[in-house]
């Protein structure tokens, strides 16, 4: 018999759906029929799968300014990245749409439990995120560490050298940056801006000295900018993780998207996501 789910990994990826769809079938063989008005509504305590899939919509909260998870091009509308490129896979696994809100960092949470069934694009996990939402499995190991213009790296290689009256230390504003830079450089000079897409020109142009944010973002930035270096990333000052927003207390929803990434992971499809950006 030819195993048909070996040469199309998608096949594979849909096969949690499938059988979840068919207990969920068979379950409610046994619910009374809902009421008139009702049937367009998931039921009370439905799981978010359902719910996205009745919809045919699954909808996306993310920041568009935080490259190379997602990014939102001003002049065009398009959407791109790895984050982006993943959730329109995880939509496909489910038969659905995906539709992307944009939010920033300091609304995402608020946004993301408001508007969204999950929220990508480079999301560190934290445990005060964690108290208000389900995070899936970790997308990318990493943690916080310098970029600077490459003719000073030696200078702002530790945490004791950024953290010096007079060294000016640019962080965007709501995120796990901010939090780094406030916790780690005291007695620095701390500029909070407004712009992520922006940010790094700030110090090509001599306004800002050293970004601390995360690795993949630090190697990306100097693949892009010549100018600037990153400061070993294959040692950041602290050990992160990257992973999903997911609604807090679905059991359900959190299963079937760590099966999915389970399987991008293992059949490519993470790594095709990560080449354009990476390489």
């Amino acid at each position: 018999m030819t195993d048909t789910s070996q040469k199309n990994p998608s096949i594979t990826r849909r096969l949690p759906l499938l059988f979840l769809c068919a207990a969920l079938f068979l379950s409610g063989c046994s619910a009374p029929a809902p009421e008139s008005g009702d049937d367009q509504k998931p039921a009370s305590g439905s799981t978010r799968l359902a719910s996205v899939i009745e919809a045919g919509t699954l909808k996306v909260c993310t920041t568009g300014d935080y490259r190379p998870f997602t990014y939102l091009d001003p002049e065009t509308g398009e959407w791109s990245g790895i984050d982006i490129t993943m959730a329109k896979d995880l939509a496909e696994s489910m038969g659905v749409e995906p539709e992307f809100i944009q939010t920033s960092w300091k609304d995402l949470m608020p946004d993301f439990l408001s508007k969204c069934d999950m929220a990508v694009g480079g999301v560190s996990i934290s445990m005060e995120r964690a108290q208000q939402a389900y995070y899936s499995e970790a997308t990318l190991d990493e943690g916080k560490t310098p970029i600077t213009l490459c003719e000073n790296v030696e200078k702002y290689d530790t945490i004791k050298e950024i953290n010096q009256p007079g060294v000016r230390s640019i962080t965007p504003i709501g995120g796990t940056n901010e939090k780094f830079a406030d916790a780690n450089y005291p007695d620095g000079e701390i500029i909070r801006f407004e712009d992520n897409n922006k940010i790094f020109d700030e110090i090509i142009a001599g306004r800002a000295d050293v970004m601390t944010t995360d690795a993949s973002e630090t190697r990306w930035v100097a693949t892009e900018h010549p100018e600037l270096c990153a400061v070993h990333p294959d040692k950041p000052f602290n050990f992160s993780q990257k992973a999903y927003l997911l609604p807090l207390g679905d059991d359900e929803f959190q299963e079937y998207v760590n099966q999915w990434l389970n399987m991008a992971k293992n059949d490519g499809t993470l790594a095709v996501a990560e080449k354009p950006w990476f390489g």
